[in-house]
């Protein structure tokens, strides 16, 4: 009786250690992240360069501790909603969405995985989130809702083209925070006394239409407010302001890098950067609908004096002195 209790007591404790040790080797399961965008990788590489360098910053290894699913609509915009219902269907743990076009359709197409907007133009006024303070639901991350912003490249502008009285606003009207851009736009256009051609680029051949309007217009410069087609074509963009000899000033750095005039706005690298935070809180636990929505917090003026010479510009040595960064 004793041989057999102890035998009992043996194996008992034989299963237990070989539990103990089967848990023990049981992989820990290593998060997935859908990454949703209207452009392209190639359009956006130094947003989403900056992204993964904030997943860096904060311990993570793509392909190793955690997996990243991206999507691209190359400008297609109808193709974002098939795109994020292939992100539902493969139970990622949480959803970046890398513009305002692609936040209410992830939402739409999810209640239940979380949602990262690396930055938004009007998340409360497209009712993505209920409020900055608390967002409610599974949306939260970054916004850069600073209409002013539009105001001010006007400003600049009429500072580096002291006679300038046409200006061509080039935007995207389905664009969150498009209507509101143009009005501050307007705005400032009233105290400057410039007039302002409006013209709606919904499509990549509307470039060179709007282009060939504001030529035909007499425009002196161009205004170019946030749109996803014109990043994904800013090559063509940035070649046709260059070819009519118009001053252009635009919403993100990526343009004067690639041979455009100047910029003044949010610093887009600085969001992708500070989103991966969102996704790192968010996997260890936080609530999306409690996490604040972050409103932008670094503004950027970038000229580029190559584009400026080209076109036979001169900047004013006081606008170059407030400059963030100057291409020479």
């Amino acid at each position: 009786m004793k041989t057999f209790i102890f035998s009992f007591i043996l194996f008992a404790a034989l299963v237990l250690d070989l539990g103990v040790i089967a848990q023990a080797q049981q992989p820990t399961k290593i998060p997935r992240i859908g990454f949703l965008g209207a452009t392209s990788m190639t359009a956006v590489s130094d947003r989403v360069k900056a992204f993964q360098q904030g997943l860096r910053e904060l311990g993570y290894v793509e392909q190793k501790s955690i997996f990243v699913e991206y999507r691209w609509a190359d400008g297609k915009l109808d193709r974002l909603p098939e795109l994020a219902a292939d992100l539902v269907r493969l139970k990622v743990d949480i959803i970046v969405t890398a513009g305002p076009k692609q936040t209410p359709i992830v939402k739409d197409a999810t209640s239940s995985i979380s949602i990262v907007m690396a930055f938004d133009n009007d998340p409360v006024g497209t009712g993505v989130v209920e409020s900055l303070a608390r967002p409610g639901g599974n949306v939260t991350g970054l916004s850069t809702l600073a209409p002013e912003i539009s105001g001010k490249r006007l400003e600049l502008l009429k500072e580096i083209v002291p006679r300038l009285s046409r200006v061509a606003v080039l935007g995207h009207s389905m664009e969150p925070g498009d209507t509101q851009m143009l009005r501050v736009t307007a705005d400032a256009a009233t105290v400057l006394k410039v007039d302002l051609l409006y013209r709606d680029i919904q499509a990549p051949e509307g470039i060179a239409t709007a282009f060939r309007d504001a030529s035909n217009w007499r425009a002196e410069a161009v205004l170019a407010l946030t749109n996803p087609i014109v990043t994904q074509q800013r090559t063509q963009f940035i070649n046709l302001a260059l070819k009519n000899r118009l001053p252009a000033i635009y919403d993100r750095a990526e343009f004067v890098h690639d041979g455009g005039l100047m910029t003044y706005g949010v610093n887009s690298t600085d969001l992708f950067r500070r989103a991966a935070t969102y996704v790192d809180k968010i996997l260890k636990g936080a609530n999306p609908g409690e996490l604040p929505v972050e409103q932008p917090m670094k503004f950027d003026l970038v000229i580029n004096l190559k584009a400026a010479k080209q076109i036979g510009l001169t900047i004013p040595q006081s606008v170059l002195y407030r400059a963030d960064k100057v291409i020479k």
